[in-house]
């Protein structure tokens, strides 16, 4: 249906003239509210929505009013019902004309309050159509390497949310069989990013808050941003009028000083701003407000000692601010999303009325369909996923959003710089010290003035934790029996360890602490042995051990600690530290040693050292050596395979 302009103008030839018998004066020009928002659409919608507020008696005297300035068009009016009348109307004139007219005859009729409903309408729809415009601005590209971008829709992978909360960190493992802590809750229902605060969960739901919680590099931020994107093109979650997207650190700039919660929305989005200034406000379930990153804020909540608010324009501190937002004393008539590691100390309120999500991992149809759409040669794309496949520990790890992001920057890397059939990278040591470096960078963002020997500490603290829970084969524990490590800083700030809640008897919840994947648990303990030895000439195994195997170790002490490993490995018949020793044999290579520079000393050349001792022992594996049960052994096969791989990657570093 294409509008026809409707002239004012007395035409040469008498049988086109158009000029009413009794001209309207306006009430506002036309041209006056010309804006792209303005579209045919939304002026059927807003007109008919307007007309539909008049009584009976009152819609047959604007038909009467319509007809008697605008007689040609209109001569059938009074047979017409809304519908018929709304379309003969954008049929005759454009779409300011057709608002300026209805305006002006309503006021006509008395019904000023009805005008001003529809004012209030198209001038909703500007501020909508703006923000829209700001949102496509700020998210329709995202950075992929240093220097790269992608438009989000090409590179975002749908992962779905989990109904609820606490569902567990993956335990999937190439070597053992992990067991999972007893939970009466039922597995989440996985649900997708349209569903996910949908139409359908404001009518169900009577909570205005839910929590979406997920490990660091789950992609919470990344969900935000396409959901934003989506609403802005029209795709998802139209129930709401307005979204705004605020990430917390944004929100950090406000520490030492006070503000309010619409000052820094206006400030974010300036558009905003004319929604009190033309005297708007927010109606039922109108307006998302989506905060990003709560676990970025630096202190700690007290909801029971802190003064209620419930105006958003007042000015308060920050900690104020946010303990009222968090307990749903701003706003009424808005929704809220709040993303956020999983807490060790919850940041929703006790006895607050709230929904939790939970960002589900990568399944393996994600998987494949990121590395699809991150290279866009079929040819490259296959042959990734063909090699994420075939070394069993990154496939699991790539339940990671993140960890995917960077084996597929990895690659590129080698497709990027070599003419040839390069091997694709296959030191999965080395991937996990790109992940652990990458957490480390994201963990100083939030606590800049944290020293680099404040952050070793840390680091060593966390690995000596991984490596005594390993001894023990455990892959979790129960908070209150956590060693002297800060929750904040382990679950919060690190992004290595979680948290999650567990039922060990019928009417009885724990809390639970783990890392973020018990091969990354195995990878801190490998890291706490291997800094030990490198920063302060300790062997974690101070147990002297009978050696199988004789090779020279003059001037290379490092082989004491690797002799050591590989003894206790071989005596745990479960093998509980088979990944730990690859690991700690991966950190002797030179590239993982490069990587790991910024929290040892300068690297060695020992790594030659370590492939001979590893070809020792796999010929004295080859022949049969079976002291103690060695063959017998359920992991050893394991091992061997490992040894033999893990010496040729030595034998190229």
């Amino acid at each position: 249906m294409k509008p026809v302009c409707w002239t004012l103008t007395r035409k040469k030839n008498k049988e086109e003239v158009t000029e009413p018998s009794n001209q309207l004066e306006l009430i506002q020009e036309p041209e006056e509210i010309k804006h792209p928002s303005l579209t045919l659409q939304f002026t059927f919608k807003a007109l008919c929505e307007t007309l539909k507020k008049l009584q009976e008696n009152d819609f047959r005297m604007f038909k009467w009013k319509l007809w008697s300035h605008y007689p040609q068009p209109f001569s059938a009016s009074q047979s017409m019902d809304i519908v018929d009348l709304v379309d003969r109307l954008l049929e005759s004139f454009t779409c300011e004309m057709s608002v300026q007219i209805t305006r002006t005859i309503l006021v006509s009729v008395s019904k000023k309050n009805v005008a001003e409903h529809l004012r209030m309408l198209y001038i909703k729809n500007q501020i909508r159509h703006e923000l829209c415009e700001l949102m496509i601005q700020k998210y329709s590209e995202v950075s992929i390497t240093e220097g790269q971008t992608m438009p989000l829709d090409d590179i975002y992978v749908d992962v779905s949310t989990l109904s609820c909360f606490d569902n567990g960190p993956n335990i999937e493992h190439e070597v053992m069989q992990i067991a999972k802590p007893y939970t009466k809750k039922n597995p989440g229902k996985r649900q997708s990013l349209a569903e996910t605060v949908s139409q359908e969960w404001v009518t169900k739901s009577h909570a205005r808050q839910v929590y979406l919680y997920g490990l660091a590099g789950s992609g919470k931020s990344m969900f935000v941003k396409k959901l934003a994107l989506d609403w802005a093109r029209g795709r998802s979650h139209q129930n709401f009028s307005f979204v705004y997207v605020i990430a917390i650190r944004e929100m950090n700039e406000y520490l030492e000083t006070k503000v309010s919660l619409m000052d820094i929305v206006n400030k974010l989005y300036p558009m905003a701003q004319r929604i009190k200034t033309e005297g708007l406000r927010y109606e039922n379930n109108e307006a998302l407000f989506i905060f990003d990153g709560l676990d970025e804020y630096p202190e700690e909540f007290n909801f029971n000692r802190t003064e209620i608010h419930s105006d958003a324009t007042c000015p308060m501190t920050m900690r104020v601010l946010l303990t009222n937002l968090l307990r749903g004393r701003f706003l009424s008539r808005s929704r809220f999303m709040i993303t956020s590691r999983p807490h060790a100390d919850r940041c929703a309120p006790w006895d607050g009325h709230y929904d939790e999500i939970e960002m589900g991992s990568f399944s393996d149809e994600n998987k494949d369909e990121y590395f699809r759409k991150r290279f866009k040669d079929p040819t490259q794309a296959t042959r990734v996923i063909e090699h994420v496949k075939s070394v069993k520990t990154l496939h699991i790890m790539c339940c990671l959003p993140l960890f995917c992001t960077l084996l597929a920057d990895e690659c590129q890397l080698v497709f990027r710089e070599s003419r040839t059939e390069e091997k694709l990278p296959t030191n999965i040591t080395y991937m996990y010290t790109k992940l652990l470096l990458k957490l480390v960078h994201i963990r100083r963002t939030r606590a800049p003035d944290f020293s680099p020997e404040e952050e070793l500490k840390l680091l060593m603290d966390l690995g000596k934790f991984a490596f005594t829970l390993l001894e023990k084969g455990q892959f979790h524990i129960k908070r209150t029996k956590c060693p002297e490590i800060s929750h904040i800083e382990a679950v919060n700030r690190s992004g290595i360890c979680t948290q999650y809640m567990t039922t060990p008897f019928v009417l009885c919840h724990e809390d639970v602490v783990c890392f973020l994947h018990p091969t990354m648990q195995e990878y801190m303990a490998a890291l706490y042995a291997y800094l030990s030895f490198r920063n302060h000439d300790k062997n974690i195994f101070d147990q002297p051990i009978k050696s199988k195997f004789r090779l020279s170790t003059k001037g290379h002490k490092i082989m004491e600690l690797y002799k050591a490993a590989v003894e206790k490995s071989l005596q745990c018949p479960d093998g509980k530290l088979d990944m730990f020793l690859r690991f700690l044999f991966g950190m002797g290579c030179k590239t993982n040693q490069e990587l790991l520079l910024p929290f040892h000393k300068p690297p060695s050349s020992h790594h030659s050292t370590v492939f001979m001792y590893i070809k020792k022992i796999t010929s004295l594996s080859n022949q049969g050596i079976s002291g103690g049960g060695l063959n017998a052994n359920t992991h050893f096969q394991y091992l061997f395979i490992f040894f033999n791989t893990l010496a040729s990657q030595l034998c190229c570093a």
